[in-house]
């Protein structure tokens, strides 16, 4: 096995779990108490990486990260270097690119907590951030975890977005979904083969854990 890409997969899937959590739970949060006119409009494009191909998401992403876009050249400037073709870069298409899988567990969680313990601590005096910090997060801890391992196990798979993104630098931005393309397109398919099973491995552990912890609970299955 590639063990460059295996700790690069590794580094890029928790850098990427621990920005989403960050950014998730606040937005999370916000589309659940907001009225805004213009909160449909953030729900969809949260969700569009849903359903946009992968190299149509890296193909804008990549131009974006570029250096004819201010932003891309904003970004050189201040790293040094382009995030186009760097870990950094990673990071920043995997964020988008998992977004989805971040922000809708933890609203559905955060949509289950019943209203009136939210209106009575918003009577006694409770703010928006004591709020989610101690009633929403507390009540609803299955469903950030299980946004965790989503965006974890799910960055740890990508393939059409890191490969239009970062190419496939080795030591940089080749990652074992990559290596394993490397592997196939080289004819080496015991090698691609091993890769493919501790892909696999990883992913279903992930979800015997989530599901294991959610039956200990006693949480019917839906």
């Amino acid at each position: 096995m590639d063990l460059q890409a295996l700790w690069l997969t590794v580094r890029l899937a928790a850098v990427t779990t621990l920005v989403l959590l960050a950014v998730g739970i606040p937005l999370a949060w916000w589309i659940v108490s907001t009225r805004a006119r213009w909160r449909p409009l953030v729900e969809s494009i949260t969700t569009l990486p849903l359903l946009l191909p992968p190299t149509v998401l890296g193909f804008y992403l990549l131009v974006l990260l570029g250096s004819r876009t201010a932003f891309g050249r904003a970004a050189a400037h201040l790293l040094g270097h382009p995030l186009a073709f760097s870990f950094a870069g990673l990071v920043v298409g995997s964020v988008i690119y998992s977004l989805p899988f971040a922000v809708q567990p933890m609203t559905a969680g955060f949509h289950a907590v019943d209203p009136a313990i939210v209106d009575q601590a918003r009577l006694l005096g409770a703010g928006r951030l004591r709020i989610l910090r101690e009633i929403l997060l507390p009540l609803s801890a299955r469903s950030v975890l299980a946004a965790a391992t989503l965006c974890f196990t799910h960055t740890v798979g990508e393939f059409g977005v890191v490969l239009m993104i970062g190419g496939d630098i080795p030591g940089a931005t080749r990652t074992l979904s990559i290596a394993i393309y490397d592997q196939v397109q080289d004819f080496s398919y015991a090698q691609a083969n091993r890769t493919s099973l501790f892909l696999l491995s990883i992913s279903l552990l992930a979800l015997l854990l989530l599901y294991g912890h959610r039956r200990s609970e006693g949480i019917p299955h839906v």
